[in-house]
């Protein structure tokens, strides 16, 4: 049988064949690419020969059979003819032939997933001598997996060792992996803060690899939901799209394009409402504005608007206030609740603590998001170094259509105790995690850790929600006994001055 470990092992190995050559940021999409296509080609090898054995051996009913199935492959796109021609000069011709056929043969669901691979690029692999040599090592690295469904250990081990990988590339990648992906832990909280339900539309705005939205959807515990999301970057939202199809996930619909400047889950020309919003945005984006501009008019001299206002977004996303161009995390906030479904909308978003103080553009919106339309339902304060590239600590802001209260619940866990302390990164255990959770859906205070604040105290405070001035973690030292340490230095004198005698009898007993 073949487990996770097994997978993961091979997995690692073939890094190997990249590391030195190329950086892990590119060698990511063709490893995960590989085991796309290893997966397919065995799921699709063992399915055919099922089907051969049960109409014994009437191949037109086989094909008939096989065209009703999940996905369809070509003889020159499986991984077994790629293999038989590993020692073709024009291997990464072949490969980039294969993926083309699996993208036109399925393109319902797999269409531009190979758009930005290129196994035949010279910038990634050299001059032809080394870059078939590296290819070659990487499908002999491949053929050693069994990934036949019959001889998995279990149903999910290919999304699982898929996810484990884009963990792995997000950790070497260092601030860069945090563009792609979320940390398990983290995303399972987000998750079950929302606490998705059966017919619940489920969207990430940023979905990246895709990691949040399918934790997410498990939460439902349901298969009759649906799957949203967007992601700007394309090779991250192939990602998304082969993590999507290696979890049974067919239905999802994931858009490539700029979340911000060109939405692109529309309804009747209007933004797609939800009834569950989950995201990690990119914290304090710059430029965040930037295709907002470059697509407004030009004034009567010619030239365009240096800066953004509300009326440049036709979904009037924006109206309550413009974020600064420089800081782009109520952007997102702003663009997630404008798609909350009016009736049960949830949502949850991970973001860096500068939103809850930060002044300005900033602080009026946070005002009218409180004050104006009573949406903000808690503020979580997470432990340092949890995330991929940046050792700040990060809060969840949990916003909620229909609350049936103004108070707003603080819970600060950052503190000792509340997480594993991991050599490159700390990790929320699953203890952590329930502690969170128990404590938002009692929605009281708890000394040191959790504080329900009323209306009228954000008010006192300005609208700001910096949690310390709510939640207090101050632990007072312990009172000092002056007498005791008195006495007790006195104590270390004599002794010292004992020693220092005998000390002073062996010096002169050498002559020294």
């Amino acid at each position: 049988m073949t487990t996770q470990a097994d997978i993961e092992n091979v997995l690692w190995s073939a890094c190997d064949t990249f590391r030195g050559k190329i950086d892990s940021s590119r060698y990511k999409d063709y490893i995960l690419s590989m085991l796309f296509v290893k997966y397919l080609s065995d799921v699709y090898k063992e399915t055919k020969q099922n089907y051969i054995q049960q109409y014994e051996g009437d191949m037109e009913r086989v094909e008939r059979a096989m065209r009703r199935e999940r996905f369809m492959l070509s003889d020159i796109s499986t991984f077994d003819y790629l293999y038989e021609n590993r020692n073709d000069a024009n291997i990464g011709e072949k490969i980039n032939k294969a993926l083309e056929q699996i993208e036109k043969n399925n393109s319902a669901k797999l269409h531009n997933v190979f758009r930005a691979i290129d196994f035949n690029s010279q910038v990634d692999f050299g001059e032809p001598k080394s870059k078939n040599a590296t290819l070659r090592t990487l499908l002999q690295d491949f053929n050693q997996l069994d990934l036949r469904p019959s001889r998995l250990s279990d149903n999910d081990i290919i999304g699982d060792a898929y996810q484990y990988m884009i963990a792995r590339f997000a950790s070497d990648a260092g601030k860069k992996g945090g563009e792609f992906f979320t940390p398990s832990r983290v995303s399972e909280l987000v998750a079950k803060l929302v606490e998705p339900k059966e017919n619940d539309r489920i969207c990430d705005p940023t979905c990246g690899s895709g990691g949040l939205l399918l934790k997410a959807a498990a939460e439902a515990h349901s298969s009759k939901i649906r799957i949203y999301g967007q992601e700007q970057n394309s090779q991250t939202w192939a990602l998304c799209k082969m993590n999507m199809f290696l979890h049974n996930v067919d239905d999802a619909e994931i858009m490539n394009g700029d979340t911000l400047a060109n939405p692109l889950l529309l309804e009747n020309d209007r933004l797609k409402k939800f009834q569950v919003v989950v995201a990690n945005p990119p914290f304090s984006l710059d430029k965040w504005d930037a295709g907002f501009l470059s697509e407004a008019p030009v004034d009567e001299k010619g030239n365009k608007p240096d800066k953004m206002h509300a009326g440049m977004d036709p979904y009037h996303r924006f109206d309550i206030g413009v974020p600064p161009s420089g800081k782009g995390d109520y952007a997102f906030v702003l663009h997630m609740i404008a798609t909350l479904d009016d009736a049960n909308g949830r949502m949850a978003v991970v973001l860096p603590h500068g939103v809850l103080f930060r002044g300005a553009a900033e602080g009026r919106i946070r005002r009218q998001l409180i004050e104006t339309y009573n949406l903000l339902d808690a503020v979580i304060g997470l432990p340092e170094n949890l995330f991929y590239g940046t050792g700040i600590p990060a809060c969840i802001l949990v916003f909620k259509k229909n609350r049936n209260t103004r108070d707003v619940l603080f819970i600060d866990a950052s503190g000792e105790g509340n997480y594993e302390k991991g050599k490159n990164q700390n990790i929320l255990r699953s203890e952590d995690i329930e502690k969170i959770l128990s404590h938002y859906r009692a929605y009281e205070s708890d000394e040191k850790y959790s504080y329900r604040a009323t209306f009228d105290e954000i008010k006192e405070n300005d609208f700001n929600l910096n949690i310390p001035r709510y939640v207090d973690t101050f632990e007072e030292e312990p009172l000092v006994d002056i007498e005791e340490v008195q006495k007790n230095i006195k104590n270390i004198e004599a002794e010292l001055s004992e020693v220092q005698k005998k000390m002073a009898e062996y010096l002169k007993e050498l002559d020294l």
